[in-house]
């Protein structure tokens, strides 16, 4: 049997994709370097420690597979199912242990990883409805995922900096 790889013949989509696993592999790189005594210092997100901005990258990853669940079925899905929700589950888990906060944001963006290399090419334009209420193509999520991995590692604060960023993340950068 040989390897699964994306159900994608759309080369913008693909190049999307591409953008936003390293993103996380950037990400990874960024959290990796963080010893377990700095997860409670702060970030770059007002009342936010580094905790939340990890536990907030695993949650959001959560969200978008949940989405695209949802248009690998035609259900639909909203990205959360209460407007609380993702700030109930983050300021929860940044109080988890930081090994639970390590496995969550890995086990997370493979879940996620899983979804969209098994997502068939006539599901990526299928509507998902965000967290704002906006419904978008499911491909939106590749765009959405990846600005939000490659920003929240500059929200670590520490090392990674504005160049580090693709043109494309750093244009829209805050």
């Amino acid at each position: 049997m040989g390897a699964r790889t994306d159900q994608v013949n759309d080369p913008r989509l693909a190049a999307r994709l591409l953008m936003a696993r390293r993103g996380q592999a950037f990400f990874a790189r960024k959290l990796n370097e963080l010893r377990d005594d700095q997860f409670g210092g702060p970030s770059r997100v007002p009342g936010w420690s580094r905790a939340h901005v990890v536990a907030h990258v695993g949650y959001h990853a959560r969200a978008i597979a949940r989405l695209i669940e949802g248009a690998a079925t035609g259900a639909e899905v909203h990205m959360y199912d209460d407007p609380r929700q993702h700030a109930e589950e983050v300021s929860f888990a940044a109080t988890l242990p930081v090994e639970a906060l390590r496995n969550l944001v890995a086990h997370a963006a493979v879940h996620l990883n899983v979804e969209w290399r098994d997502l068939p090419e006539q599901a990526w334009s299928r509507p998902v409805i965000l967290d704002d209420g906006v419904t978008v193509p499911a491909s939106d999520t590749v765009r959405l995922r990846a600005r939000e991995v490659w920003l929240r590692a500059l929200d670590l604060r520490n090392g990674a900096v504005i160049t580090d960023l693709p043109p494309e993340v750093r244009a829209g950068a805050r």
